[in-house]
């Protein structure tokens, strides 16, 4: 009968434990816009597949906004420092970027930001739809995104 007790006791707390994780876990605010996204500095072509996937415009993570860059093949990351809900959307507010290196010294990226009026580090997200967002006042990408779909979804 002891054993019986003790098992008891010890499985109490266990099955306490258990319904915690049962509860589900609030994410990120920006969690909504993760993925690839397409569009943005002209309009949006091809949103389903390997040929918007391959190329995509925009990528979000959870701690990364990757950004293509007219000048250059490789993307522009931009580390999150922040990310406040507004009443339409997000505001982003990125890490200070790196210096680029170049024969007159370091000098800031000319594509390091967004074209944004609160200048590199600041990124507005406007929700447009469920697979929709823009940048809005953003003068590097004036047209709206798309997020990159698989077939069939």
């Amino acid at each position: 009968m002891r054993r019986w007790a003790l098992l008891l006791a010890l499985g109490l707390p266990l099955m306490g434990s258990m319904d915690a994780d049962a509860q589900t876990r609030q994410g990120p605010p920006h969690e909504w816009t993760f993925g690839s996204w397409t569009g943005g500095i002209f309009p949006a072509g091809e949103t389903e597949g390997g040929a918007c996937l391959g190329s995509p415009t925009v990528i979000f993570t959870r701690d990364i906004v990757m950004r293509v860059s007219v000048v250059d093949t490789a993307y522009r990351e931009r580390t999150i420092e922040t990310v406040a809900q507004t009443p339409n959307g997000l505001e982003f507010r990125f890490t200070a970027a790196p210096p680029v290196l170049g024969p007159m010294g370091p000098r800031a990226a000319p594509d390091a930001g967004f074209g944004c009026p609160g200048g590199p580090n600041v990124l507005r997200v406007e929700r447009k739809g469920p697979d929709e967002l823009a940048f809005p006042g953003c003068s590097e990408f004036p047209s709206t995104l798309k997020r990159c779909t698989t077939a069939g979804k």
